[in-house]
């Protein structure tokens, strides 16, 4: 089935939520996603102030109108001519599935093929690539739906860190860190918040840190909301409290992979 066919286009009330969470001076607030650059540019094109982190951070930019950076972790994408062909196999054999080609990644979709068919055959083609990228500088990852591959070291929780990292060395450490996630690699991103041992981000011993998955289910967050419109309904609160008072800098990571 083709990508495009497939409309996840982000509300009114998503793109008006955002932008009041921005319009506070003390907020950084950024969109952390695995889908590409130019789509997310056009779903989010009316928040001036929102910053982006594109294909799990590989792509990063903190506002609509500054440039984009790009990782510089990967350069070598010889993999994707091995990737490619298996997933191919998988995509002939299960009806509705298709690839997905991004400027770093390839990814298997199965939405719309038969539930247990397609889990069954992402099963399979995880463990195929897994064994035939072994030695490539590559991560294969399970996600809802798909299976991806990546370059080794492109992660949210990679690009978390980063970003929590500039902050603090430009003496802008944030007092409240708030990420929300529905998918596997909203893990990742999780962890780099959760775990500060595993951190290389050092945040003041007075931050308040939150993380908040989507659906109850087993995650690394300590925090959970039912679904998207628990979710817009606490941004809302959120952009409320933040316009009706002063207070220190707050930092928001939302992530949906297949929900906005």
């Amino acid at each position: 089935m083709p990508e495009n066919s497939i409309d996840k286009t982000p509300s009114s009330e998503v793109i008006s939520v955002l932008n009041r969470l921005c319009e506070d001076p003390k907020n950084r607030v950024f969109i952390v996603s695995g889908r590409g650059k130019d789509e997310l540019s056009k779903w989010f094109a009316p928040c001036e102030k929102l910053g982006i982190a594109a294909e799990h951070g590989y792509f990063t930019r903190w506002s609509r109108d500054t440039p984009w950076e790009t990782s510089a972790l990967a350069a070598d994408f010889d993999w994707k001519k091995t990737a490619e062909p298996v997933m191919q196999l998988y995509t002939e054999a299960t009806d509705g599935s298709y690839i997905e080609h991004k400027e770093s990644a390839i990814v298997w979709h199965h939405h719309e093929a038969d539930p247990d068919f397609g889990s069954c055959q992402a099963k399979e083609l995880l463990d195929h690539l897994e064994n035939v990228l072994a030695n490539e500088p590559v991560v294969v990852k399970r996600g809802q739906h798909i299976v991806e591959v990546n370059p080794q070291g492109i992660s949210k929780g990679v690009v978390v860190e980063s970003l929590l990292s500039s902050m603090v060395k430009t003496g802008k450490a944030p007092d409240f860190v708030l990420c929300i996630g529905d998918d596997r690699s909203d893990e990742d991103m999780f962890e780099s918040i959760v775990c500060p041992s595993n951190s290389s981000v050092k945040l003041p011993a007075t931050s308040e840190v939150f993380a908040c998955t989507v659906g109850k289910k087993p995650s690394m967050a300590k925090y959970y909301l039912d679904d998207t419109v628990d979710v817009i309904k606490m941004l809302e609160g959120l952009a409320n409290a933040s316009l009706q008072r002063p207070r220190p800098a707050v930092q928001l990571r939302v992530s949906f992979e297949g929900s906005l």
